[in-house]
Parts: structure tokens; sequence; C-alpha cells
């Protein structure tokens, strides 16, 4: 192989994709929508909801309604003197979200209460009530069994369990597997993301200069492999271009929004409320995110690269084997069952990276690039299992390539119509 011809073909790629109006408005606006859609997402989560509800209860025991109105005066009200026929108009009308009658039957019984209502609220709704008529009844309970004030605050108490990690050196240290997990997954996810569009960004060339015959006069003085090669490295540096430009520009405006959220939370009432809005959503709080170790960092960029060129030289031979993109979809399936089948695995290395799905789902080198990546991030994995990781992945590359290449020799210089499995398994023979 000849290096100088692939670096040739390297330049050609890249600056002729670097320069395209797709990536420069790509590398542009991304990075805006990410910042965007997540400052939209932080002003739902800790946004004050003025939707207010007001639930009536019809209490035939005589004994519960004050509790219940005590417990929100907003949202419950005694409508027990009115008719049911009333109750109803009053629903139908707005005046009145919905009504509950509570009778011994439930107290005793433990027969289920029922929540006539308009169908507005939705699930918070829902909750509250459940959550507020479970702990009156309850309270009714034992109230009617004459059980003391200690025991009554026995039952109301709710323990708390506060996590701690024992590192191997025998040090505790604070548990962040929740936000580690959000980053395993973000970090699966990129790399599913990016062998689809930087793949299809190869897919789409080689079908693009095959279609305008470009292909012959290139490989007229470029072997097959070597275009392969470079057509691959090409891509591959875009895509370092692209990723590095939205981290950069990501950390700079946050860097530049930090001053402004400084401000905006310095009022104790919107910093109150934030942390009440992130802790319903188990969503951290920027203080409270850990540091990300260098060697996760690491590993991320070895497992997107090697993903990258594993499934990128596939995509290539795809491409070169059709004439159009809509002939590729019956020889796409080979490639995209392994990649959908990682992103499934994924999320079982979220709940369990140390179960015996994830495990094995992270060895498999189609599988190992999101997986493996995912269970890092969140679960101290052995060595000998990143390093088999790794290696298996080089050898599949190799044997990938060796295979794409034969199929890439024969397939950019077909033309009339879109190859077959079974030519394929022509081609590999030759």
């Amino acid at each position: 192989m000849n290096w100088r011809q692939v670096s040739l073909v390297l330049k050609r790629e890249y600056l002729t994709r670097v320069r395209s109006k797709g990536f420069i408005a790509a590398t542009l606006l991304v990075p805006i929508g990410i910042i965007a859609i997540y400052g939209i997402g932080f002003l739902v989560i800790i946004w004050e909801s003025d939707v207010s509800y007001e639930v009536g209860i019809v209490d035939r025991t005589g004994t519960v309604v004050n509790q219940i109105v005590e417990r929100s005066p907003d949202s419950y009200t005694d409508v027990t003197d009115l008719q049911v026929d009333s109750l109803r108009s009053m629903i139908q009308s707005g005046d009145l979200t919905g009504y509950i009658t509570i009778t011994e039957e439930n107290i005793e019984e433990n027969k289920s209460l029922e929540l006539i209502y308009s169908g507005s609220g939705g699930l918070t709704l829902l909750s509250t009530v459940r959550s507020d008529m479970r702990d009156v009844i309850r309270e009714e309970k034992l109230r009617r069994a004459d059980v003391s004030d200690d025991i009554q605050q026995i039952f109301e108490t709710r323990i708390g369990v506060e996590t701690r990690r024992l590192t191997e050196t025998g040090e505790e240290e604070e548990d962040d597997t929740a936000f580690m997990s959000g980053l395993g997954f973000a970090m699966g996810l990129i790399i599913f993301v990016a062998i689809f569009s930087y793949g299809g960004y190869i897919m789409r060339g080689v079908i693009e200069e095959k279609s305008n015959r470009i292909i012959e006069v290139i490989t007229s003085s470029v072997k097959p492999i070597e275009l392969l090669t470079g057509k691959m490295l090409g891509v591959a540096s875009l895509a370092l271009t692209q990723i590095g430009i939205w981290a950069i520009t990501i950390i700079g405006l946050g860097l530049l929004a930090a001053p402004l959220l400084g401000a905006f939370l310095s009022d104790a009432n919107t910093e109150q409320m934030m942390g009440e809005a992130a802790a319903q959503a188990d969503i951290p709080i920027l203080s409270e995110i850990p540091a990300i170790e260098t060697s996760i960092v690491i590993y991320f960029i070895i497992f997107f690269f090697l993903g990258y060129f594993l499934y990128s030289s596939l995509f290539a031979a795809v491409g070169s084997a059709a004439d159009s993109e809509t002939d590729t979809q019956q020889l796409m399936l080979p490639i995209m069952a392994p990649i959908f089948i990682a992103y499934f695995i994924m999320f079982q290395a979220v709940r369990n990276p140390d179960g015996i799905i994830a495990v094995i789902g992270s060895l498999v080198p189609f599988f190992s690039p999101i997986v493996m990546i995912t269970r890092i991030a969140i679960s101290d994995v052995p060595f000998w299992e990143i390093a088999l990781a790794i290696f298996l992945m080089i050898i599949t590359f190799i044997g990938t390539m060796w295979l794409s290449a034969k199929i890439y020799k024969v397939g950019i210089l077909s033309y009339g119509s879109s190859a077959g499995f079974k030519d394929i398994y022509k081609w590999l023979k030759q």
C-alpha cells in the first residue's frame, strides 16, 4: 500500500467535505441547538407550575374530611352536603376538578376509593391525590386503633439511604453512580449516532463518485484499497474536527453562561426551587457534578474510532455495491442489525453493568464500541476485559477491512444494477 496515495485521498476527502455548506451549517448549528435544548429543559424543570385543581371530598364517615382539607386547603374542599348530580354538573362546568366519596368501607375494609373527575391534571393530579388519600386513611386507621403518637410518628418516618463507594485501596469516596450512568449512556449514544452519521458520509460519497464516473479516473492512479483507506481516514479526520469544534463551542458557551446562571441562582427561592425540582426529576444540580476521570475520556476516544473504522469499512462496501442510496436498503440489514442490538444492550448495561448480558455484549466486537464504554463509565470494569474487547475489535476490523476491500475493488467499477448478496459472495470468492 502506497501511503502517499492514501494521504492524497485523505486530503481530498477531508477538504471537500469540510468546505461543504452542509458541514459548516451542522458544525455551527448543532452546539447552539444543544445549548437551546438544555436551556429550555432547565427552564421547564425549575419553572413553577401555575396549574391548580380542586377536588371535592364527600365524607360519609364525618371523621377525615377536615384532615384532608387541612393538608391542602387550595386543592381539597368539603362537598359532603352536595348531591351527586350537583357535583357532576360542577365538574362539567369546570368549577370542580373532581370528587371522591369516602365511606366506612374504605377505612375498615380497605375498599378502593374512586375519583370521579374531568380528566384534567394528568399524572401529577392522580399521584398527588393517591398519596394524600393513603396518608389520611392510614392516619385515621391508626387513630381508631388507639395507637399512641409515638407509634404514629414511627409509621410516618421515611428513612433515606446515602451511598458511598469503597475503592480498591480501602478509601471511601462519594458515590456518583447516577451521574456516571447518565454519562455512560450519553457516550454510548454518541458512538451510536456517530457510526450512522460518519459511516453514511462514506457510503454516500462512494455512491456519488460512482454515479458521476469520477471513480474511474481516481482508480486509474490509486488502488482500491488505498482509496478505501484514504476515505475512511479522511472522514475520521472530519469527525475529529467537527466533534472538537462542538466540544470547544459547548464548553465556551457554558463558561459564558455560568455568570448568568449564577446571577439567576443567587435568589434563595430560585435556588431552593431548582434543588427541589432537580431532586424530583433525579437530576444532579451543577454544583454536584463530579469530575470525569481522564481514563474514561481516553477509552471513549479509543472505542469511538475503533467502532467507526469497524463499521465504516462495511458502509463503504455497501456503497460500492449500489448505484443509489435507495438500492442500499437491502444490503444495510447485516450492518444495522448489530448496531441496534448493541443499542438495546446498552440499556441493560446502564441498569446492570456487571450482568451477563452486558459483559458478553461488551466483548462482542460489533457491540463493544457502544456497550463497553457504557460499562466503563458506570462500573469498575477489569482491565483484561477492556484489553480483550480492544484486541477483538482490532482483529475483527482487519477481517472486515479485507472483506470490504475485495467487495470495494469489484463494486466501484460495476454499473447498471445494484448487486445482491449472491453477487457479493461471488466477488469475495474471486
